[in-house]
C-alpha cells in the first residue's frame, strides 16, 4: 500500500504525514515512549504481576531513576498494563484440635530483629487431577520464608520436614511459632518439637484467618503471581515452579514495607 492509500485509509492528508515525520520530537515525549518500553518489558518479564505501585519500585530501584507512582500510572493505563487480579481464597474445613494454644501473637505482625516471631500454614495446590501441599514458614521481620516443604500429602511428616529445615537454617532461632488450629499444630508430637527447639506455641482463634494475616498474604502472592498464571499437569513441574517462585520471592521482589529491599537483603542489613 503507498503512502498516499495510507493517509486516505487513517484519514490524514499527506502534507500532515510529512511535517509529522520532519517534527522534533519533544524531550518529553522520549522519556514518556522510553518509559513505556521499560514497562511493557517489566510487564512481560514479571508475568503480568506489578501493580502501579511495584511497577514504580522497580523501575526507580533497577534503573536509579525517581519516577511518581502518577506518571508510571498514567503510562499504565495508556499502555493497557495491569497487575493480574488476586483470586479469593476458598473457606478451609475445620478440624476439631486435640490441644491447642493461647493467641499469644495477638496480631502483632511487627518483629524487632530475625527469628522473633515466625508464621506457619499449609496451602494446596492442583496439577492436572490431583494436589500437592506446601508448608511454609514465614519470618514477621523480613516477611522471607525461612523453612518450607512440597509433598503429596497434607500430614505432620510435611509439617514436621519443613520445621526442621527451618531450625536447620537457623539452629540458634528460638522463636514464637504461630498457625492456625490444624491438627498438624495441634498433635502432641509438633508441641514436643518446639518445646525441645525452645519455641513458643500460638494459635489463632476458631474462624480467624486475620490472626494470621501475613501468611495468608503470602499464599496469595504465591497464587496470583506464580500459581494462577500457569497450567501445571504433573508434579515435578509444579515444584519446580514453587522452588524457583519461593527462591525469587526471597532474593528478588523487592518490598516497600522493606525499604524497597528483597527479604533476606533486608535480613542481612538486621
Amino acid at each position: 500500500m503507498s503512502v498516499g492509500q495510507c493517509c486516505e485509509a487513517l484519514g490524514v492528508s499527506r502534507s500532515g504525514y510529512y511535517k509529522y515525520l520532519k517534527r522534533t520530537v519533544p524531550e518529553k515525549e522520549k522519556e514518556d515512549l522510553e518509559l513505556a518500553q521499560i514497562i511493557l518489558e517489566y510487564d512481560l518479564k514479571y508475568k503480568h504481576t506489578l501493580g502501579y505501585r511495584r511497577m514504580t519500585m522497580y523501575i526507580n530501584i533497577l534503573n536509579q531513576k525517581n519516577y511518581s507512582e502518577k506518571k508510571i500510572h498514567r503510562l499504565m493505563g495508556i499502555l493497557g498494563v495491569k497487575a493480574k487480579i488476586r483470586r479469593s481464597r476458598p473457606g478451609y474445613r475445620k478440624v476439631k484440635p486435640e490441644m491447642t494454644a493461647a493467641n499469644i501473637l495477638n496480631r502483632e505482625f511487627k518483629a524487632s530483629k530475625p527469628n522473633e516471631k515466625w508464621l506457619t500454614d499449609v496451602t494446596e495446590f492442583k496439577y492436572g487431577q490431583r494436589k500437592c501441599y506446601l508448608s511454609a514458614l514465614l519470618d514477621l521481620y523480613d516477611r522471607s520464608i525461612v523453612g518450607y516443604e512440597i509433598g503429596h500429602s497434607n500430614n505432620n511428616e510435611l509439617v514436621f520436614k519443613m520445621f526442621e529445615k527451618a531450625v536447620e537454617n537457623n539452629p540458634a532461632a528460638r522463636p514464637m511459632i504461630h498457625s492456625d488450629r490444624g491438627f498438624q499444630y495441634t498433635s502432641k508430637m509438633f508441641n514436643t518439637k518446639l518445646s525441645n527447639q525452645g519455641c513458643t506455641q500460638s494459635m489463632s482463634r476458631v474462624a480467624r484467618c486475620i490472626d494470621n494475616g501475613p501468611m495468608e498474604g503470602f499464599w496469595g502472592i504465591v497464587k496470583s503471581e506464580m500459581y494462577y498464571l500457569n497450567k501445571y499437569e504433573d508434579y515435578d513441574s509444579l515444584k519446580s515452579a514453587i522452588e524457583q517462585y519461593i527462591y525469587y520471592y526471597n532474593h528478588e521482589r523487592f518490598q516497600a514495607g522493606l525499604k524497597n529491599m528483597a527479604p533476606v537483603q533486608y535480613r542481612s542489613h538486621a
